[in-house]
């Protein structure tokens, strides 16, 4: 016979067993995915680089004297041939006065040699003066003929050091600051530096590459991977500290062809022009270098890339039907769309909706994209780039 607390004690554990639920199934999330394919993106290297003046012209002094006055405003542009300092002129003046007076001096001197000889010509034919001194006379003339040359030389370059008393530009461009002020002496000798001028349009944008990644390049043309036509120009884009884009692009114009020992890079060079002057030289810039078209390529919207300290981040459809984080290697911007670097491969389906509900390990349901606006959005394949301004496809 049971007792009544053994069949209490059995009615509870009966009780709890009875209430015990499975935990409802979580339902899986509809989202729109991405299903990552090759396409043609263009092959973009972002690299530091620093604005250069294509030319820059000392301005020197080419007498001794005071300056006397500066004749431009300094960090203004000026022209070719424009009058920027005036150089005390008196006493070069004095100089080609004496020398000038010197000419004429001398050209009576040969005058009259030259009559000498007239007066002795018709003598020597009839005995009446010696050949010697005939000979004489034709010798002082021509003497006098030679010193009338020298001094008019003289005069010449006495002409040149009054001419440079006036300092002008030896080129069109923009002055800057004064390195003399009036009253101080500059010499000749010395070369006393006045001020400099630097042409501002174009200029020219200097940066490095590895010499391992420039091989890379190479290799990649000749396995064809990599779509590059010698004869196109390889445009160059350039972006201020600040973010900002310059509007207009540049074109590589030289390559070095040897390796710097101490960096182990190349040195390469772009011409932008630069009409409005926002490039100043000494500026640095980060240069974007379309070097041809990748023809394997991996492009995704900004909006489904999470930009992190080390790159980015995408959701991705795993093998289970589950949420899962994907760190990704980003490249630059193009079109709005961010060019994938690493960490996708094809067939890889990339969750482009719903991302604030997303968890990882959350199971999800791919669905087909509502609007089919772009083949980025749909997951179809890109159409072949445009070509650029510049001839380079983008």
């Amino acid at each position: 016979m049971r007792s009544p607390f053994m069949i209490l004690a059995l009615s509870l554990v009966l009780a709890s067993c009875g209430g015990e639920q499975q935990a409802p199934e979580q339902q899986a999330l509809p989202v729109e995915v991405i299903v990552v394919s090759p396409e043609k993106v263009p092959n973009v290297v972002e690299l530091p680089a620093r604005v250069e003046p294509v030319r820059v012209a000392e301005v020197r002094a080419r007498v001794t004297g005071i300056v006397q006055k500066r004749l431009y405003e300094e960090g203004t542009d000026v022209r070719k041939g424009q009058a920027l300092f005036r150089i005390d002129p008196s006493e070069l003046r004095a100089t080609y006065a004496q020398t000038e007076a010197a000419l004429q001096r001398a050209k009576a001197t040969a005058a009259n040699a030259r009559a000498v000889v007239n007066r002795y010509k018709p003598l020597v034919d009839k005995n009446a003066i010696s050949g010697q001194e005939y000979d004489a006379a034709v010798a002082a003339a021509r003497e006098a003929e030679a010193n009338v040359s020298q001094i008019k030389a003289e005069l010449r370059s006495a002409s040149l050091q009054l001419g440079y008393t006036t300092v002008t530009a030896p080129i069109s461009g923009r002055a800057s600051r004064a390195q003399v002020t009036e009253g101080a002496l500059v010499s000749q000798s010395e070369g006393t530096l006045m001020t400099r001028i630097e042409q501002m349009s174009p200029v020219y944008v200097r940066f490095s590459q590895s010499a391992t990644e420039l091989m890379a390049v190479r290799g990649a043309i000749a396995d064809g991977d990599l779509s590059l036509d010698d004869n196109e120009p390889v445009e160059v884009r350039l972006s201020f500290p600040d973010g900002t884009e310059y509007p207009l692009p540049g074109v590589i114009d030289f390559l070095d062809f040897s390796v710097e020992e101490s960096t182990g890079t190349v040195q390469l060079r772009a011409e932008f022009p630069n009409p409005s002057g926002m490039l100043l030289p000494g500026e640095f810039v980060r240069a974007k270098v379309y070097a041809g078209i990748r023809n394997d390529g991996i492009s995704l919207p900004q909006r489904v890339v999470t930009v992190t300290d080390n790159g980015g981040t995408v959701f991705v459809v795993d093998g289970k039907g589950q949420v899962a984080a994907r760190p990704v290697e980003l490249g630059t911007m193009n079109n709005g769309n961010w060019i994938i670097n690493g960490g996708l491969k094809n067939g890889d389906r990339v969750i482009s909706n719903n991302l604030q509900k997303l968890r990882p390990g959350m199971p999800v349901k791919p669905v087909a994209p509502k609007n089919k606006k772009t083949s980025a959005q749909s997951g179809e394949k890109a159409p072949a780039p445009k070509k650029s301004a510049a001839g380079q496809e983008r």
